[in-house]
């Protein structure tokens, strides 16, 4: 129904969007002058919403109009790496924020003195791992430290994952022979709702070694099957990141995503600028990357993906 629903809308838009500008042609073929203005600011509100539907229509992989989890993990670099991670999530809450996506904290691991060791969002809404997929990978911070002394320049790593929230009914079974599950205090601010025994749960997938934890539920039960559901997601695109990568070294473009190649640089000293080294597409205003500001870095990846200009 939820497929159903976006499939009718998206029809929808198309035909009263295709329908405008067949009236807006015939009023301008009647060429009354005093229709000029109004031609004109429907001439500009169509632009805009092409644009839309031409950028929402490189949106058409498997899973583009699916939910998504987003990973982050800091890198090595003790706080400053934590700290850098902690600003990635503020980054992608603001991104979700503008969006009005609704998003939910599965899991946050706090840092030792500042920032964040991991966090895991639930994002739910329109096209969200469409426009997400272009963070996968490592991304890596160059600003003045303030946690040294010294005030010197530090360079900071993190990695985001991200894998869409599948409504359908997944097809993957999960021995229990090959999983460890332990319990644990949840360590986040999660208000009263969260219990102060051992309600988190942390999942071990001992053949791939991926780690799943939850701790934002109300009980044990309810993370144990919320951290199921993501380790069943986290599976399912494995296999499929395992058959692209195949695919991509048969046409030898395959680059690995590890901690030596970083898809984005955020420098904030001694000048200001983000660049993607997948797309060399770049903005100065750094801060308002930070800010949630993604969708030109989006917008250029999905169109190098078709292998339009950007």
């Amino acid at each position: 129904m939820r497929r159903i629903s976006r499939l009718r809308e998206s029809v929808t838009t198309w035909q009263q969007t295709q329908q405008r500008i067949q009236d807006a042609i015939e009023l301008a073929e009647m060429g009354d002058p005093d229709l000029a203005s109004e031609l004109a600011t429907e001439s500009d509100e169509l632009h805009a919403i092409v644009d839309r539907l031409a950028f929402r229509a490189k949106l058409s992989g498997k899973y583009d109009t699916e939910d998504a989890y987003l990973a982050i993990h800091a890198g090595a670099g003790g706080t400053d790496a934590q700290d850098w991670a902690a600003m990635l999530l503020r980054m992608y809450l603001r991104w979700a924020e503008r969006r009005g996506f609704k998003v939910e904290v599965v899991d946050e691991m706090p840092g030792d003195e500042a920032g964040i060791k991991s966090a895991t969002l639930a994002i739910q809404g329109d096209y969200v791992y469409g426009y997400l997929r272009s963070e996968r990978g490592v991304h890596r911070l160059v600003r003045l430290s303030p946690f040294d002394a010294n005030s010197r320049r530090h360079t900071s790593f993190s990695l985001v994952e991200i894998w869409p929230d599948v409504q359908e009914d997944v097809d993957i079974v999960v021995e229990d022979k090959d999983l460890q599950i332990d319990t644990f205090r949840s360590s986040g601010a999660g208000g009263q709702n969260v219990q102060k025994n051992e309600t988190a749960i942390r999942i071990t997938h001992l053949p791939t070694g991926l780690v799943v934890s939850c701790q934002n539920e109300r009980s044990q039960a309810q993370n144990k099957e919320r951290a199921m559901q993501v380790l069943k997601m986290r599976l399912l695109d494995l296999e499929r990141q395992k058959q692209e990568e195949e695919f991509a070294e048969l046409k030898g473009e395959h680059v690995s995503a590890g901690w030596g190649n970083a898809i984005r640089s955020y420098v904030l000293h001694p000048y200001q600028m983000v660049k993607d080294a997948r797309t060399s597409h770049e903005q100065g205003n750094a801060q308002g990357v930070l800010d949630g500001d993604l969708d030109g870095f989006m917008e250029a990846y999905l169109a190098a993906q078709v292998g339009a200009p950007s």
